[in-house]
């Protein structure tokens, strides 16, 4: 966080120098950016720290030191609360944010709602699944045999390539690669942890998650309870001169629906994207005000905030707040998959955080990519609809390089010059789930492959370079990129 996070300090040391003579009222009014970046300060550190917590089942220490160094440079307090499972996070007693662990939805923090509401939504969350049989072989179950590999296959250069993900590539850049999991032919043939976590640690995918609520959209679609090519139904669009009306849902899939939205995360505290996801309670409505900036389908811009209205949309086409929407991931997806670890938590206003927050472990991320290489068919049952996972692996025409298809990231390169991509020295093919901090769950078809990478590395460091450790997997199964 750089950007205004300079001034925000300034503005922080005179508040400390004069606090005893500036009363409260004062210090709100003061500069209403202050307000706004404490108050993504504070939510982001109680939200991180909760559900590392209470979801992942991490140790507090290590997540202060590594998950929230971001927030490091600035006075936040933080109190977890272990009997009553939530976190506190303060700056000078002036601005602060809870967030609270329900069972079976995570982490929210608490905007506009109060603690009684909560509870209520909590009393429908979905019973957590016992965990699949460690005697079956995976994905059916959790055993995994990676000794015994396909006919082609290295071992030694599988191991080099796993070294290559867990090593630093210099002092002071950490690569923070937590899990990988590789499944090649339909099963795991390497995978490795980190200290401290786990087959069994739930890790957050960031905006891994949107790819997750294209698969939603998709259920929806295949059921016959939404059609894409349709305006998409958001109350706040239904004006009789609201230009907004006519934008579908197939260009918000492809986010060329042209609202107004800024995606920025450290530059910028106070984008859209920080203000939506920690200071407000019904992040889809916050989205859904936006005004258009263009026409849609003219441009191409990634927005956290489109992925939230179609978030709001499937919670709508299920039916409302209770128990059969809040069971629909689970019953629809994750549990055909055998992803027991899966948790998509909420906002406050009880619709599924699609945009950003869905925890699942490296297997249970990696059975997600099978599902997409697999055509969206699973132990014979269809759970995406016919073409969907070509319709989701296209390149939308605004998008450049071919980068984008629907709530996907790919790397098909520009028209007429396939060189002009992503990951140039990988095959065109390919496509990703991807998030915030280095996640990714990476499906190549042309190899019969998903690889799964969990981690912590920001942006600005630079360490982690995904089309080597791809190149390297790719190599080590005695393939060459097509």
């Amino acid at each position: 966080m750089a950007a205004k996070s300079a001034r925000w300090k300034k503005v922080l040391v005179a508040v400390i120098a004069a606090l005893a003579a500036l009363p409260l009222l004062g210090l709100l009014i003061f500069d209403q950016d202050i307000s706004e970046i404490a108050g993504v300060g504070t939510g982001y550190t109680a939200k991180v720290m909760c559900s590392s917590v209470f979801v992942s089942g991490r140790d507090p220490r290590e997540i202060e030191k590594v998950d929230l160094s971001p927030t490091s440079g600035y006075p936040i307090s933080v109190r977890l609360d272990r009997q009553k499972k939530q976190v506190t996070a303060s700056i000078l007693g002036l601005f602060s944010k809870r967030a609270v662990y329900r069972e079976g939805l995570g982490c929210t923090v608490v905007v506009d709602v109060s603690d009684e509401e909560l509870k209520a939504q909590a009393a429908a969350a979905p019973v957590a699944p016992p965990g699949l049989s460690r005697d079956l072989p995976w994905p059916r179950g959790g055993k995994v045999d990676t000794q015994n590999l396909p006919s082609g296959a290295d071992r030694k250069k599988l191991d080099q390539a796993l070294d290559f993900a867990f090593t630093d590539p210099a002092p002071g850049r950490p690569v923070g690669t937590r899990a990988v999991v590789v499944v090649y032919q339909g099963r795991i043939i390497a995978e490795r942890y980190a200290p401290g976590f786990s087959s069994d640690t739930p890790l957050l995918g960031w905006s891994m998650t949107k790819s997750v609520t294209n698969a939603l959209v998709g259920i929806l679609v295949r059921q016959g309870r939404l059609d894409i090519h349709e305006p998409a139904p958001v109350p706040q669009w239904k004006g009789p001169d609201d230009p907004r009306a006519q934008i579908t849902v197939d260009q918000l899939l492809r986010m060329e629906s042209g609202l107004k939205f800024v995606e920025e995360y450290e530059k910028n505290i106070a984008s859209d994207v920080n203000v939506m996801l920690f200071n407000h309670g019904d992040m889809a409505a916050f989205a859904a005000d936006m005004p258009l900036s263009a026409e849609p389908d003219s441009v191409w811009s990634y927005s956290s905030g489109t992925s939230m209205i179609l978030a709001r949309m499937v919670r709508q086409a299920v039916g409302g707040t209770g128990e059969d929407y809040l069971a629909f991931p689970r019953r629809e997806l994750f549990d055909k998959l055998g992803m027991s670890s899966a948790v998509l938590e909420p906002d406050a206003s009880g619709t599924f955080a699609g945009a950003s927050y869905l925890y699942a472990s490296a297997r249970d991320w990696a059975r997600f990519g099978l599902l997409f290489l697999r055509d969206g068919v699973w132990n014979g049952e269809r759970i995406l609809p016919q073409g969907w996972v070509a319709y989701s692996s296209t390149p939308t025409p605004a998008a450049p390089h071919g980068g984008y298809g629907a709530q996907f990231w790919l790397n098909a390169g520009s028209p007429g010059n396939q060189e002009d991509r992503w990951l140039p020295k990988l095959p065109v093919d390919l496509y990703s789930a991807r998030g915030h901090d280095g996640q990714y769950v990476t499906i190549i078809p042309s190899h019969d492959l998903v690889v799964v990478r969990l981690g912590f590395t920001p942006n600005h460091l630079q360490a982690w370079d995904h089309q080597k450790f791809l190149s390297l997997i790719i190599e080590a199964l005695g393939n060459q990129n097509p």
